[in-house]
């Protein structure tokens, strides 16, 4: 919705937001919007728009979630383990684990590719806001407001693909008052090039995560290829002869997956008291069903390793925002602020705002749980056929958006994926996912009679694997090209339920997307005051695009202790020795045996205060020369608060500093030609 919003509002809600976001170097920062004027201010740094475009060139995103670099002219790309852990996952087998065993390709014929992988690399950045909001009038119904913003953005990224030949997706940011044209390069040719034991990538397990002080090489190099060949690439990160120091300024490009920053006070509370609470109890569900899982063998132990760190990291990092929002100063401050601001406001439209953002909460709480849909590969490929097979009838404006042109070819690749599916893992998904299914909805709930056809969650799960084949990659071919006559006659099992399903899925979309544009509209109201007064002083809550961060590299205190900007590799040992070596504080053999080797004073993981969140994993960290000084793999217990709010008095984020890479790739690995081609 188009807002009309007076000068007094502008100045007073500009006001407001001054004094309760502006915090130190806080901001998660728009590679077209950057705070030029606080940076010279603040750290005496001007950076030039070469310097801007060259690190944005340089940064690439994980399509699995995650952000990584160019480090080298021949195309290799640095990322977190953690971010890997999905690829090296696919890639492994019961007698090569690449995931906990690691992996050095000897020349780049060993280099082995990733199933279904895509990078992105942003190349342009177009402000499209006025097409989009012109498709939407003032007296349109939320759901047809929906619809129409979904239609010309799905026009404009058509247009833009067919034009370009790039990835082209359109951003809501500041809530929906602003829309951006993103386009990227797409390299789906991707290979794993080496990557340490998960010993040491995940040293110190679910006890030390986000914690500090650390000491893990959370690192794992890809290359690139292009036509069969590595990659040429222009723009990629010169290494940084020393890392990082103490106090000095350094940057964070990475994609941020998302905050809440411009949430009022009902959704924070909605989140406090509803949404994060069921969100614990699901993980914790899905936590101990993996560990019972992982019981049953050293193969079902390593099926279950990645999606049990996932779930696990998790819990942690909910717990720590859950906590946050726990604390009553938070919300009572939160309360005075909106309390100052609707006292002064004179525009009652955008007063409504706040209003109509609490009673979205309300729909929420309702629909929490309702969910139609089940855990498990096969059924989530059975649903998106099935799906498919509809929205493929209808025009391209008007599909839901993940079936829309712009985005096919990446939709086919991980629908078309080769990576294994394995049986085991799957019925323990899915007959845990039905079980829950009939707690949430009831065992009287004629679609739950429906969905277990007179059959326990297990036993019905089992009947559904055994019933289809979409296990096989052609199987799921042969359906998508035979559309929806094939869909609607298949007597494949789990496409039987997806259909069984779908109208209520639809039905729980809708109400969704409803939701969605309500609030879309209603933050639009509170924050396009804020763009339209503040312009580069200000920042959207994440999205999962690119974006930029600062803060210089320090300690920080916790009950009067002192904890160190930096750790080194013999800390490495140290802190194994500390924990009596047992697991999961072992380095791996390879570390023991090299040690006499190592140089033990060298930086291993480093604390800035850049502001970042989840999706930041891998992200780069330069210095102002724009060269790698390291590599974010974490935040601590203190910054997971910033999916609400920001605050560099202990909140920090962890790197894996540059000089322990290279050390690390030279002196344990046997990698020092592979080092040598870093930066070059």
């Amino acid at each position: 919705m188009r807002i009309r919003i007076s000068c007094i509002t502008i100045a007073v809600v500009v006001q407001f937001l001054m004094v309760a976001c502006s915090v130190g170097d806080e901001g998660m920062w728009l590679f077209n919007d950057l705070p030029k004027d606080h940076l010279k201010s603040a750290h005496g740094f001007e950076p030039t728009d070469e310097w801007a475009n060259h690190l944005m060139l340089s940064s690439v995103r994980f399509n699995s979630g995650g952000s990584a670099s160019f480090v080298s002219s021949n195309g290799l790309v640095l990322t977190n383990h953690h971010v890997a852990a999905d690829t090296l996952a696919k890639i492994s087998t019961a007698e090569d684990n690449y995931q906990t065993d690691g992996f050095l390709a000897k020349s780049q014929g060993d280099e082995i590719k990733a199933p279904d992988l895509e990078l992105n690399q942003l190349v342009a950045i177009k402000d499209v806001t006025d097409q989009v909001n012109a498709a939407v009038t003032d007296d349109m119904a939320p759901a047809d407001a929906f619809k129409a913003r979904r239609a010309v953005q799905s026009e404009i990224e058509k247009k833009a693909l067919d034009e370009s030949g790039l990835r082209s997706d359109v951003v809501t940011l500041f809530g929906g008052a602003k829309f951006h044209l993103y386009q990227y390069k797409k390299f789906t040719d991707v290979r794993v090039v080496w990557a340490p034991e998960s010993a040491v990538a995940f040293f110190g397990g679910d006890a030390d995560n986000f914690e500090y002080p650390r000491y893990n090489l959370d690192v794992c190099l890809f290359r690139v290829y292009e036509d069969g060949k590595p990659a040429k690439i222009e723009h990629f990160l010169k290494w940084s002869a020393n890392g990082a120091a103490e106090n000095e300024l350094v940057f964070v490009s990475g994609n941020p997956g998302r905050t809440q920053r411009i949430f009022t006070l009902s959704a924070l509370k909605y989140l406090r008291d509803t949404r994060l609470p069921y969100v614990l109890d699901v993980l914790r569900r899905r936590e101990v069903g993996l560990q019972q899982f992982a019981f049953g063998g050293p193969e079902q132990e390593r099926r279950a390793e990645d999606p049990l760190l996932g779930v696990q990291n998790g819990r942690k990092a909910y717990t720590g925002m859950l906590q946050g929002l726990q604390n009553p100063a938070f919300l009572k401050n939160k309360a005075e602020q909106e309390k100052a601001i609707l006292s002064k406001l004179s525009d009652p439209n955008l007063a409504k705002a706040w209003d109509e953002i609490a009673a979205t909460q309300d729909r929420k709480k309702a629909m929490l749980g309702m969910s139609a849909s089940f855990r498990g590969q096969t059924y989530g490929i059975a649903e998106t056929i099935v799906q498919m097979a509809t929205e493929d009838q209808k025009p391209n404006s008007e599909r839901l958006r993940e079936y829309r042109e712009s985005n096919r070819e990446s939709f086919l690749r991980d629908l078309y994926s080769p990576a294994p599916i394995y049986p085991d893992v799957e019925l323990m998904q899915l007959a845990d996912s039905l079980a829950f299914f009939v707690e949430t909805r009831g065992g009287d709930d004629p679609l739950v009679e429906q969905v277990l056809a007179g059959k326990g969650p297990r036993a019905r799960a089992a009947e559904l694997l055994a019933g289809t084949k979409l296990v096989d990659v052609d199987a799921r071919k042969s359906l998508v090209a035979g559309g929806l006559s094939a869909v609607e006659s298949s007597t494949d099992t789990m496409v039987q339920l997806a259909r069984a399903l779908d109208k209520e899925n639809r039905r729980l979309r809708t109400e969704r997307d409803e939701i969605s544009e309500i609030e879309t509209q209603a933050y639009a109201k509170i924050t396009e005051a804020t763009v339209a007064a503040q312009g580069t002083s200000t920042y959207p809550d994440a999205t999962f695009t690119l974006r930029l961060a600062f803060g210089p590299v320090k300690g920080y205190s916790v009950d009067g202790k002192s904890i160190p900007f930096q750790t080194t590799m013999d800390g490495a040992f140290e802190h194994e020795e500390s924990h009596e070596k047992k697991d999961p504080w072992i380095l791996p053999e390879s570390w023991h045996a090299k040690r006499s080797a190592i140089d033990g004073s060298t930086p291993f993981n480093f604390v800035c205060t850049a502001d970042i969140i989840g999706g930041n994993s891998g992200s780069p960290v330069v210095n102002r020369a724009g060269e790698f000084v390291g590599i974010i793999f974490d935040g601590n217990i203190q910054s997971l608060t910033s999916d609400y709010f920001y605050s560099d008095e202990v909140g920090r984020a962890v790197s894996v500093h540059s000089s322990a890479i290279r050390e690390a790739m030279a002196k344990i690995y046997g990698a020092e030609e592979l080092a040598n081609q870093l930066g070059k």
